[in-house]
């Protein structure tokens, strides 16, 4: 679907056929290419969203490390990746505004909720919803492996890489996190930027979403591995790397979503 068919002001749900189109395994490259070409055209913007994040981020885990609350800092870092696609919302207002010959601003970040805000905040309780189950299971695993009194920092880290427990811990955090993951990832992957894009609910969106996964699994599966190792490596430079990192994969999940749904109005199909 492209800039000249889209308008958000197209009648409601019952009037829109979605469709997900077939992919093959080279287009999660073809969407980053497109995302740094986005970012390329409007660089000053995309940086200046990046780095609200990456300043939100440092303040969180400041408040974290203050508050002596600093063995969150790990399950708060794991479960920003059920955040992520909300956190990529203004890239897509970005990435629309780009299509439609506009010279974006940062309005068009920050605002590009509000047209739809009811059924993206429905959304949002969703992405919640995991993110709340994943801290109250990390929460039963730390207690499980290392019971309910916090070891200093310093020797709770070391413990995570030198002993069995921590091993553990690692082991079934990482499993558990990765399906919960992948099911937030399933729910969200084109829902959003669909009930960006269209009059749905956010339970069509989520169903156009679930199937754009289930009829691309292969493709879709090394996307998430795309967007979860490129976090990573943005968390691991003490967030500054999210600047660009954030950006650049919310403006190329804007064009996997073109690649993968296409909206039909009936008066248009008929």
């Amino acid at each position: 679907m492209n800039a000249a068919t889209r308008s958000a002001g197209q009648p409601s749900a019952p009037n829109v056929k979605i469709t997900i189109n077939p992919i093959g395994m080279d287009r999660p490259r073809a969407w980053l290419m497109a995302g740094f070409e986005d970012f390329r055209q409007a660089a000053a913007v995309s940086l200046a969203y990046g780095m609200f994040w990456v300043g939100l981020s440092i303040a969180i885990t400041a408040g974290a490390i203050v508050l002596d609350l600093w063995h969150w800092l790990l399950p708060l870092v794991a479960g920003f990746m059920f955040l992520g696609p909300l956190v990529a919302v203004g890239s897509y207002g970005i990435s629309r505004a780009i299509e439609e010959g506009r010279a974006p601003h940062l309005g068009d970040a920050f605002g590009a909720w509000r047209p739809h805000a009811g059924q993206l905040a429905m959304m949002g309780v969703m992405m919640m919803i995991f993110f709340l189950a994943w801290i109250r299971l990390a929460t039963l695993l730390f207690a499980l492996f290392f019971g309910f009194e916090a070891p200093g920092a310093a020797e709770l880290y070391a413990s995570l890489l030198t002993t069995p427990d921590g091993l553990g811990l690692i082991a079934v955090g990482t499993a558990v996190g990765a399906v919960l993951a992948f099911g937030a990832f399933t729910i969200s992957v084109v829902a959003i930027p669909t009930l960006m894009d269209q009059d749905l609910t956010f339970m069509e969106g989520i169903e156009a979403s679930v199937r754009a996964v289930a009829r691309n699994f292969r493709p879709m599966l090394l996307w998430a591995v795309i967007l979860t190792a490129s976090v990573l490596v943005g968390v691991l430079t003490f967030y500054i790397g999210l600047a660009l990192i954030l950006p650049v994969l919310g403006h190329a999940s804007w064009h996997a979503y073109e690649d993968l749904v296409r909206c039909e109005h009936k008066d248009e199909a008929s």
